[in-house]
């Protein structure tokens, strides 16, 4: 595999990658292999294999004791996880990367990536965008939405086939202190890697214009001190599609966005505007984490 080459953008001693047996987790696996090799990072490849221990009944007063899992067919499902992930340490080897296994059985792959991450620290988890089911669109409840929602790490979110790199990024913000996080990343990733630097803000009606106007001269102001080249973009209308808009018509490279909106709530909301912007943008995704 002949990976492209890119400038380490931020510190990376540690990177995560997170599969499963869908094609989508190729391009998430290509882009920790560029990543690690570009900043010479520790890599953690993990697959979660997940215990189905029983059906759930009809009639619960008739339910039997809970049934154990096969240990035979689970040490089975386990092998062939490990021999297919060596496969792929061997392609990192030939990289010269470090790159370290992780096989995990648990009842949730959600649980057990952030089990793991909490283990291992990493400064980024790199995941693909669809699961198992290979849907269109990434949805509420799929493992992605799961871990961009509670992890405490940095997440890129790589679709499909999609490949990384920094040339044109696209940040947008709200002027939440989650966005300013995520604008932080994005001006240190540009000044670092020489990239071209879009900041957007997107005003829902007229009564939110002026705030969205300050957003945008505040994030001038930060560029021009930082003497980091910067255009930005007032848009109109509901965010997500405002946001994939702007994507594409710059041909961006990668949407950087905060994890939260404004509302600052604990968690992703089903319709909210990262889980929208994921799950229907063909660029990757990287949501940042406000420390």
């Amino acid at each position: 595999m002949e990976l492209p080459n890119l400038a380490c953008p931020v510190v990376l001693q540690k990177l995560l990658v997170c599969v499963d047996d869908s094609e989508g987790s190729a391009g998430a696996f290509t882009a920790g292999l560029t990543l690690a090799r570009s900043c010479r990072s520790k890599l953690f490849l993990l697959q979660v294999v997940e215990i189905i221990p029983g059906y759930e009944l009809y009639a619960p007063d008739l339910m039997p004791p809970s049934p154990q899992p096969d240990l035979e067919f689970l040490k089975m499902r386990e092998d062939a996880v490990r021999s297919r992930l060596e496969k792929w340490q061997s392609e990192a080897a030939n990289q010269g990367i470090d790159l370290e296994i992780r096989v995990r059985c648990d009842t949730a792959a959600d649980t057990g990536i952030l089990e793991e991450a909490e283990e291992i620290q990493p400064q980024l988890v790199i995941m693909g965008r669809h699961g198992r089911t290979g849907l269109d669109r990434m949805v509420m409840g799929s493992v992605t939405a799961k871990i961009t929602s509670h992890s405490l790490f940095n997440v890129l979110v790589v679709p499909g086939q999609a490949v990384l790199d920094f040339k044109r990024l696209l940040i947008a913000s709200d002027g939440s202190p989650f966005s300013a996080a995520a604008w932080d990343e994005a001006l240190s990733i540009s000044r670092i890697a020489g990239s071209s630097l879009l900041a957007v803000s997107v005003a829902r009606d007229d009564s939110a214009v002026t705030r969205t106007e300050e957003t945008l001269r505040q994030m001038e102001g930060a560029a021009a001190k930082a003497g980091v080249p910067l255009e930005t973009q007032m848009l109109r209308g509901r965010p997500f599609e405002a946001i994939l808009n702007a994507a594409s018509m710059k041909q961006v490279d990668l949407i950087i966005l905060g994890s939260h909106g404004r509302t600052g709530l604990k968690r992703l909301l089903l319709g909210s505007v990262a889980e929208r912007v994921i799950g229907l943008t063909s660029c990757p995704v990287l949501v940042v984490k406000k420390k």
